[in-house]
């Protein structure tokens, strides 16, 4: 896109609007932080306490890792658990960093992504060691039949078992922290990074016990069991339980996206994921049991071919989501929120961070004492309103003596609180962005009045900082043109802001000037823009 002014002829949302008018009306009415959470706060029950819960996953997860741990090294010996661990974590940087990449365009917290992992390393494979086990052995004391049991186990019994309890942390993700589970992308993260870590744990387990067998005849180097072993699941292979995982994931991401009404959409989409990561991963396990060449032709035939449609899936996915700001941000840019630039910047993941550098960089160079021009010569903010966002060395208070050290540090602190501010905005953006589809889609709760307000109100706290950064990645990108900036559709200034860093803790504006009584801030379908 090389073109970024605002159509005049936009069409009118079809969602409710707040309007930048008013705004400290509007601002004033945030609750206070405490309350953020739009549920009302139960009090007198201990395990609805948020601290109660975190302290009980946390204690069951310790526990389920002490546990599996335990029976691996049990299976493997101490030798052999250390090489196994030290084996198995190699590929486990490379499967997150490419799950993370997946998610930067609306990263989800970090808490999600440690519970994911860790339930997928020590609660999902207990549950599969114990009921492989257990299920094996009923299954040859039914039978008597040994190598019978063990097929029936690979193929039918672990995949059915291993996929269920994998699927567990993305149920509980969707069910109780269903305001970061948007759609595709997340899904197919929070099961890619839940699969990564049984991976992990089962990883050991199979070299762990590679290397005993090395032990027991001998071999080493290349021709070894372990370095076979190795080969075949952390080098052909790391993604192949992420991979029946994401199935899951995303069928648990299009019922994220469907509309509350279609509850057996939300029900079966999910469903129909899970048995098709069972179905693939018993195909998987089925290849090299039946036959000495299966596994090779299953490999080139059918696991290469479906990594790569799920691989341009989610990449697919992850551009819809930054085409949805480029489509969903104009409504605010119209209605006062957004400079009509800063559309364009979100919705490019080169122009975040050349604002994020540029903020960093600017704001350093003020704290240095610098008078350079903002973003370098020939820079022009355009028509990015609001009172000068710089902060000037006249401005700054009587110099006080600092050694260069601490010049240079107080730089630093500058620069790196600028680039969390953008950065910041650039998620609020992306959350309200995520937001108001789902509320096209009808797939919005009843709270979308509440959590629309609060996000705008986290931007309207950042935007001093953000605004003119993202304007100027607008422009440095080429995505907007200087001769055809578009004029700011602000009615009146922008109230007083408060300088870099006071967002974490300054409330909100108070009341101001506005529209005479009967205003509604909220724009309709078929109402003018005030």
């Amino acid at each position: 896109m090389s073109d970024g002014s605002v159509q005049q002829g936009q069409s009118q949302p079809a969602v409710p609007l707040l309007e930048e008018q008013r705004v400290g009306e509007i601002l004033a009415a945030v609750p206070e932080r405490r309350h953020w959470r739009y549920r009302p706060r139960r009090v007198g029950m201990v395990w609805r306490s948020r601290t109660f819960r975190l302290a009980a996953v946390f204690t069951v997860l310790a526990l389920c890792g002490l546990a599996i741990l335990a029976l691996v090294r049990d299976q493997t010996g101490t030798q052999g658990f250390l090489v196994g661990l030290g084996l198995a974590v190699l590929p486990v940087p490379l499967l997150l960093a490419a799950f993370r990449w997946l998610d930067r365009v609306d990263p989800g917290p970090w808490r999600n992504v440690l519970f994911a992992f860790a339930w997928g390393a020590f609660a999902a494979a207990l549950v599969a060691i114990l009921a492989n086990s257990f299920a094996t052995r009923w299954i040859a004391t039914t039978t008597a039949d040994p190598s019978n049991a063990d097929t029936l186990g690979a193929t039918v019994i672990a995949p059915v078992v291993e996929e269920s309890a994998k699927a567990a942390a993305v149920l509980l993700i969707f069910l109780f922290r269903r305001r970061e589970f948007n759609g595709i992308v997340d899904g197919v993260v929070i099961a890619g990074i839940t699969a990564s870590g049984f991976a992990f744990t089962e990883n050991i387990l199979y070299l762990g016990n590679a290397f005993g067998q090395d032990q027991q005849i001998g071999t080493s180097g290349v021709v070894s069991v372990t370095a076979a072993t190795f080969f075949v699941r952390a080098v052909m292979s790391p993604f192949a339980h992420p991979l029946f995982t994401v199935l899951t994931g995303i069928g648990f991401g299009l019922a994220a996206a469907s509309a509350r009404r279609r509850r057996v959409r939300r029900v079966l989409l999910p469903l129909l994921g899970l048995v098709l990561a069972m179905g693939m991963h018993s195909l998987w396990n089925g290849s090299a049991v039946f036959s000495p060449y299966g596994f090779y032709a299953v490999y080139a035939v059918f696991m290469v071919p479906v990594f790569g449609l799920v691989t341009w899936l989610a990449i697919w996915s992850r551009r819809r989501e930054l085409r949805t700001l480029a489509a969903e941000l104009p409504a605010y840019a119209a209605a006062g929120w957004l400079s009509p630039a800063e559309p364009l910047a979100l919705s490019s993941m080169r122009a975040r961070g050349l604002a994020r550098d540029a903020a960093r960089r600017q704001y350093a160079v003020a704290a240095r004492g610098s008078r350079a021009i903002p973003y370098g010569p020939g820079w022009s903010p355009g028509p990015v309103p609001g009172p000068a966002p710089w902060p000037s060395a006249q401005a700054a208070p009587p110099a006080v003596a600092l050694t260069a050290a601490q010049v240079e540090a107080t730089a630093k602190a500058h620069g790196k609180a600028a680039a969390q501010a953008v950065a910041e905005y650039e998620s609020f953006a992306t959350s309200l962005a995520s937001l108001r589809l789902q509320a096209r889609r009808g797939a919005a709760g009843p709270d979308f009045t509440d959590r629309e307000l609060e996000l705008l109100h986290h931007l309207w706290q950042r935007r001093e900082v953000a605004a003119p950064a993202l304007a100027y990645a607008a422009q440095a990108a080429g995505l907007l043109r200087p001769h055809r900036l578009p004029s700011p559709p602000y009615a009146r200034p922008f109230p007083p802001h408060a300088q870099y860093g006071a967002h974490r803790n300054a409330p909100a504006p108070g009341p101001g000037p506005g529209p005479g009584p009967g205003y509604n801030p909220y724009l309709l379908p078929q109402q003018p823009p005030h």
